[in-house]
């Protein structure tokens, strides 16, 4: 099993898991041009995917799923919630691509990969975050949403990796320059995680098996891999270098389990 991100940020996301003979992708925020070439740059062409999963509807994480789904025919599994926002955002998309809906509590397979999504707190119709697995090894998958629970907690702990939203250093956000109402949302029960509390989330974990901890969906304006790699890293109690960093520009390369 193995996985990499295209991309994590406020302009796009995508991160692709494999196990066996089954690569899937999680959410697509990336236009349909800019995701065939990030795609390459992991080796990979559209027609290897296997599916699209996907958390919420958000732009950065919806907007390039049903251009690239009904391009290439490749199906889709989301919430009722996710495919009715989409719906009201765009009018009717993907039915001619393969529509898979989700309880948002109920593991299902894609291939080889089993994948078990759970609800998170997050200003969106439906969210779900994601933990894939090939049977013997977990990735867990979190990112956008406001606050930990005990449901979150109880997901994420054991897995053999962890993929860790670190939005926003509370100070840098404070004192920085988006405004007043903009900065209330990202710092909400049902906004973004903070460094510190993801921090914590990693502390409630079963952290007994992680080979790899990835930051992700770092704002470029109210963090630094700097500061989100301490936050971890202190939890961890291993050098800071140890934590990756998913970045806008480049995500990160392929991982290992």
């Amino acid at each position: 099993m193995r996985f990499a991100s295209l991309g994590s940020g406020s302009q796009g996301n995508a991160l692709i898991v494999e196990a066996g003979r089954t690569r899937l992708m999680l959410d697509c925020g990336f236009t349909l041009r800019e995701t065939v070439s990030r795609l390459a740059r992991a080796g990979l062409e559209p027609s290897d995917l296997a599916g699209i999963i996907v958390t919420h509807e958000h732009a950065d994480h919806g907007d390039g799923v049903f251009p690239l789904a009904c391009r290439f025919g490749i199906p889709v599994w989301l919430t009722h919630g996710t495919l009715s926002a989409l719906r009201a955002e765009s009018g009717d998309v993907g039915e001619e691509c393969g529509l898979n809906l989700i309880d948002s509590d109920g593991a299902f397979s894609v291939g080889d990969v089993l994948v078990h999504p759970f609800t998170v707190p997050h200003d969106a119709r439906e969210p779900v975050q994601y933990v894939l697995s090939d049977g013997a090894r977990r990735l867990g998958v979190l990112t956008d949403t406001g606050c930990s629970t005990a449901h979150i907690e109880a997901n994420l702990s054991g897995c053999d990796a962890l993929v860790l939203e670190c939005n926003h250093d509370l100070d840098m956000l404070a004192s920085g320059p988006y405004p007043p109402a903009l900065k209330a949302r990202i710092a909400s029960r049902f906004g973004h995680l903070d460094n510190q509390t993801s921090g914590a989330i990693l502390a409630a974990l079963d952290r007994s098996r992680l080979k790899h901890v990835i930051a992700a969906h770092l704002s470029q304006t109210n963090n630094t891999p700097e500061l989100a790699r301490a936050a971890l890293a202190a939890v961890l109690r291993c050098e800071p270098e140890w934590i990756s960093v998913a970045t806008q520009d480049e995500g990160f390369g392929w991982r290992d389990l």
